[in-house]
């Protein structure tokens, strides 16, 4: 069982930086690979990026490549989501997941957080 918290989410300005945090509870925390995803009102959830349980291996969504930037710290088990240059568009929840493969489809993302609000003003 893996239970993950997010933080970090807030108000910025457009231009503006962020960086999300999603802790892992969880002894086989570090087994797993780790997502992030966002959800805006009325939409569906958004795949933004993935890393292997190495850390080794990422992938992104063409959206975010370039301005955001996943990591993991294995010894803190917590997973990490920079994002840079925001913009009003990126407004919306965030979720982190963790799923045994990758990348994952949709539904092998076994684990998910509660997410955390992130509102770029323009």
């Amino acid at each position: 069982q893996v239970r993950l918290v997010e933080s970090g989410g807030g108000l910025v300005q457009a231009g503006g930086s962020l960086r999300l945090s999603c802790a892992g509870f969880g002894r086989i925390f570090s087994s797993y690979a780790m997502g992030w995803f966002r959800q805006a009102p009325g939409k569906e959830r958004e795949f933004l990026a993935t890393i292997s349980w190495s850390g080794g291996t990422t992938y992104y969504a063409d959206s975010v490549k370039g301005r955001f930037t996943i990591s993991r710290d294995n010894a803190k088990n917590t997973v990490y989501l920079q994002m840079n240059n925001l913009t009003p568009k990126d407004t919306a929840v965030y979720y982190c997941a963790a799923a045994q493969v990758i990348p994952a489809s949709y539904p092998e993302y076994e684990y998910w957080g509660q997410g955390t609000q992130v509102t770029v003003s323009s």
